[in-house]
């Protein structure tokens, strides 16, 4: 059986539960909690996922994260995929929730940020590189290169609405 995903209605409520595959296939409506990272610079974590991933291969991202498990808290879900995708252990602040129809969609994303002050050592198998931007730097790779289209609506919200891409 594959990774078990709860299956949720356009106001986030609990319809059932369903193979992630199956949500992914049939286009129902389920959880991604997401981390977008900062420095003690204030720089944006920047990842490439790796070129063998199952979503989005070689796209350019800024939100660390995967579904939410059954029974599982957007929070708690942000703070472990940030352990597995980034080796790190830290606390999570929750931000805001969209829902997003395009990519995989229909997605509720949980949208977390995080502070980390040590190194992170990636998951090869996720992410094929990374590195700490300014807000400006970001701009300028957003703009050009291929990006996770979730992960770019998700960064317009938290740069306040105003980035245009």
């Amino acid at each position: 059986m594959g990774e078990l995903v709860e299956r949720v209605d356009e106001h986030d409520r609990v319809l059932g539960v369903v193979e992630r595959a199956e949500a992914v296939r049939r286009r129902w409506v389920h959880r991604i909690a997401t981390t977008i990272c900062r420095d003690p610079l204030g720089r944006i974590l920047v990842l490439r996922r790796a070129e063998g991933h199952v979503r989005f291969p070689g796209h350019y991202d800024v939100m660390v994260g995967g579904a939410v498990g059954v029974g599982e808290s957007y929070e708690g879900a942000a703070a472990r995929e940030l352990v597995e995708e980034l080796g790190v252990g830290v606390s999570v602040g929750f931000l805001f929730k969209f829902l997003w129809q395009g990519g995989i969609g229909p997605v509720w994303f949980g949208v977390h940020e995080a502070l980390i002050g040590e190194p992170v050592a990636p998951d090869p198998a996720e992410i094929g590189w990374h590195a700490w931007l300014t807000e400006l730097e970001l701009r300028q790779v957003v703009s050009r290169g291929p990006f996770v289209p979730g992960g770019r609506e998700a960064l317009r919200r938290y740069l306040g609405g105003s980035a245009q891409w």
